[in-house]
Parts: C-alpha cells; structure tokens; sequence
C-alpha cells in the first residue's frame, strides 16, 4: 500500500502524516506538490490540515482548483480511498468529493484542544480498528470546524450511516456540552456514499506517535492497513 500527501502552499500537517504512514507504520509514502497531475501510483491519497493558499477567500476554495485535485477526484471516482484532515476536510466539500461546508466556530474563536470523539459505524476500513460507540480523544485545531449543510443533506447522511465520527463529552453523551464547535449533529468526520472517500476535522495524524501522549488516531491508519493488506497490518505502537 501506497500512500500520497498532497502538499498545498500553506500546508503545515503534511510532515506529521508522512511520519504515521512512512516514520511509523513503514509504508511507501510519497509528498505530492499540488501542481502535479500524475498519481496514478497511489493507493491513498491524503489531503493534510494547514492553510491552503493561506486560507484566502475561504478554507479551501482555492486549493481545489490545484491541478491535483482533478485526478484526486478521478482517484476517488476508481473507489480508491482518499482521507481529508482538518483543513484536508474543507477541500473535500469544496471540491465536492463530500457534502455539506466547513464554517467558522460557533464562538468565532481558533479552537486547539483535544477532545473526545464517539466512534459511530465501524464497517469500513478507516474505522475498523475501533469499536461502535468507542470514544477516543483526538486533536482539533481550527476556526472553520463547524459543520453545516442542509436539512436534507443531514438527514441522507444519518439515513445512510454516512457520519463516522461525532463530538461528545468524557462519557460518549453526544451533546451540546460536548459540541467544541457548534457542528450540526455533533459531526466530526464523515465519509461519502461508497465510504472510500474519509473527511475529518480532529487529527489522527497528531495522536499516533507514543511520544505525543495518546494514540487513539493510529487505529485509523492500522483498521485501513489490515483491511486492505491483511499480511503488512503491523502491531499498535506500546504507549510509554
């Protein structure tokens, strides 16, 4: 398996992917700069939290016109995965592999914390590794988390078993005590239709190494890594 980090200008979570998939998990892992229009050796490609573009006019409306991002589109198209983190997430609605848009906070405020998420279907590769109804605590860091979209949309998305992970309290209570953002339906991470295609605002990728003090994120990456290549599925890192 083969990973791809696109790297956008402004991008500053690129590095921290590349040292899950290839520093940890030792899989070929390649940076893909955003101007390139050939990723045809990819398994999955990642699109990494940062700024894109600096975030002007808003997140992620100007990396989506990035000429990768017509063949990370077709990728998807072929049902290869595709994971968008954070600032990764606001390109995938942009581009519109995802539904719905990424807006600012509830409070207006940058929020950088770590906070409990619910894990909510476990029938796909990305969350595989974790147990329905599990929280795990994940990093966030953003000012344009907020999930919204339209009622019908909501309701397709919940019909459909497309949220994959929710914000909620210590206990699992999903909640407006447990909402950091003010995101409709506690939504956190959502998948497309097929579930090849994975957007999320907390970062797995900052919650993986041991040394960072959790690794609730590495799941992500192993539940990914044993349904797709059973036999290179390499044990959780020790916590320590």
């Amino acid at each position: 398996m083969k990973f791809g980090v696109v790297v956008f200008p402004g991008s500053n979570c690129d590095r921290d992917v590349a040292w899950v998939t290839q520093g940890l998990l030792g899989l070929p892992t390649r940076m893909v700069w955003h101007e390139e229009t050939d990723i045809s050796d990819l398994d999955v490609v990642v699109l990494p939290g940062g700024f894109s573009y600096g975030d002007y006019l808003r997140c992620g409306a100007i990396a989506r016109f990035s000429p990768v991002m017509q063949e990370v589109v077709r990728h998807a198209s072929q049902g290869k995965k595709v994971l968008g983190i954070c600032n990764g997430f606001q390109v995938l609605t942009e581009v519109g592999l995802l539904p719905g848009a990424l807006i600012r906070n509830r409070d207006l405020h940058f929020i950088c914390d770590r906070v409990p998420l619910k894990v909510e279907r476990t029938g796909l590769p990305w969350t595989s590794a974790y147990a329905a109804g599990q929280v795990i605590s994940l990093p966030i860091a953003h000012g344009e988390g907020r999930y919204y979209a339209d009622a019908d949309t909501l309701a397709r998305l919940e019909d459909n078993g497309q949220v994959l992970f929710r914000y909620c309290t210590g206990t699992g209570e999903v909640s407006s005590e447990g909402n950091p953002n003010g995101s409709l339906n506690n939504i956190a991470g959502i998948c497309n239709l097929p579930g090849n295609v994975l957007g999320m605002m907390p970062h797995p990728e900052r919650a993986a190494d041991p040394v960072l003090g959790g690794t609730d994120g590495m799941a992500l990456f192993q539940g990914l890594l044993a349904t797709e290549v059973p036999s290179l599925a390499p044990a959780a890192p020790a916590a320590g």
